[in-house]
C-alpha cells in the first residue's frame, strides 16, 4: 500500500493491567472503495520491533467492476510484507515480479535500496467482484542492511507452520514460536503469527521476544482482567508472561521483535535512519530515476506535495 492521510481520534485514556504497556486505537481513513485503519505508527509508539507501520485493510466488499488500484509507488530502506483473510491482490514490481496474494499466504517485499511496485485487483477478479481484508506491515530494516539489494519472496499457505491445540489455531508467519519454524527469513529478530481461538480458550504468550504486540481482528480477548476488543493493539510490557483468554471466538495477530538500534525518520512512503537518505529518494523520485515496473510502466504516483519535512518519531509526530 502507498501513505494516505489518517488523522489521529479522540480517545479517552484506559486503565490496563500490569502486562500492558500501551494501548493503541487504530485510526481509520474511508478510501472510498475500503476503509483502512492504520495502528502504527502512532502519536504513543513509532515501532514494536522491526513492525513500523500496521495497516488493517477492510473487510471490504467489491462488486463488479471494482477493486483495489495502487499505482506504482516507491519504497526504501524497508520491507513490506501483506498477508490476507480473504481476497486476492497482484502485486507487480520493479525486479520483474507478478504474484497474486491470497489467503495464508504471505508477500514479503525487501525495498532496500530501492524498488517500485503496484497493487492492484486482477480484471478476472473485477468481473466477478470479491471481498477484501488482510494486514499489510513495513518493517525497518537494520541499518547495516538498509541499502541492501531489493528482493521479493512469495510463500504459499502450504509451507507457514500451523500449531492446533485446545481451542487454538496459530499460523507462524514469521519467527520462532510454539516450537516450529518459519520459513520467511527476515533481516532482524521477528514474531509474526495469526492466532484464532475458540470461546473459553486460552494462550499463552512468552517473554521470548523483547517487543510484542497483538492486535485484535475478531471477538473480545481479556488479559489480566482487563478486556480488548476487536480493532485495538495492545503492547505488551517487557518480561511479563501472560495469557489471553477468549470470552467469544477470536482473532489476533501477534507481532514483534527485537528492537532497531534507533527510531526511523519516515515520509510518505519512505523510512530511514537517515534524513539525507530521505530528502535523497525524494529527488530520485521526483526527476524519474527510480526503476519501472514491468507491464505497469505507464501510471505511478507523482510525488506529493507536502510541507512537512521527514520526522523522526519518538512521541508526537506529523506523517504525510
Amino acid at each position: 500500500m502507498t501513505w494516505t492521510p489518517c488523522p489521529d481520534p479522540v480517545i479517552g485514556d484506559r486503565a490496563t493491567t500490569n502486562a500492558i504497556e500501551t494501548l493503541i486505537i487504530p485510526r481509520a481513513v474511508d478510501l472510498g472503495e475500503m476503509v483502512v485503519r492504520r495502528a502504527l505508527p502512532s502519536t504513543k509508539r513509532q515501532m514494536v520491533g522491526p513492525f513500523i507501520f500496521f495497516d488493517q485493510m477492510g473487510p471490504a466488499e467489491f462488486l463488479t467492476d471494482q477493486g483495489i488500484d495502487v499505482r506504482p509507488h516507491p519504497h526504501i530502506n524497508l520491507a513490506t510484507l501483506t498477508y490476507l483473510f480473504q481476497g486476492e491482490i497482484l502485486h507487480r514490481d520493479s525486479l520483474g515480479t507478478e504474484q497474486a496474494i491470497q489467503p495464508g499466504a504471505v508477500n514479503w517485499m525487501r525495498a532496500g535500496r530501492g524498488i517500485v511496485h503496484s497493487e492492484r485487483t486482477a480484471e478476472e477478479r473485477k468481473r466477478n467482484g470479491q471481498r477484501l481484508f488482510g494486514i499489510q506491515t513495513w518493517m525497518a530494516l537494520p541499518e547495516a542492511q538498509e541499502e541492501s539489494d531489493p528482493a521479493f519472496l512469495h510463500i504459499g499457505a502450504d509451507a507457514l507452520p500451523v500449531v492446533e491445540a485446545d481451542g487454538v489455531t496459530a499460523r507462524l508467519i514469521a519467527g520462532r514460536a510454539f516450537g516450529e519454524v518459519s520459513p520467511l527469513k527476515t533481516a532482524s529478530e521477528t514474531l509474526y503469527a495469526d492466532v484464532v481461538l475458540a470461546a473459553g480458550s486460552k494462550f499463552p504468550v512468552d517473554a521470548a521476544y523483547e517487543e510484542r504486540a497483538l492486535y485484535t481482528l475478531k471477538g473480545s480477548i481479556e488479559i489480566g482482567g482487563d478486556v480488548f476488543e476487536a480493532g485495538q493493539l495492545v503492547v505488551l510490557r517487557a518480561g511479563d508472561a501472560i495469557t489471553v483468554s477468549a470470552l467469544a471466538d477470536a482473532q489476533f495477530m501477534l507481532f514483534g521483535g527485537a528492537p532497531m538500534e534507533g527510531p526511523r525518520y519516515i515520509w510518505w512512503n519512505f523510512v530511514s535512519s537517515r534524513l539525507e537518505r530521505i530528502e535523497a529518494a525524494k529527488e530520485e523520485w521526483a526527476r524519474g530515476r527510480f526503476d519501472t515496473v514491468p507491464g505497469d510502466e505507464a501510471d505511478f504516483i507523482p510525488l506529493p506535495t507536502l510541507r512537512d519535512a521527514p520526522k523522526r518519531a519518538t512521541g508526537g509526530v506529523v506523517y504525510p
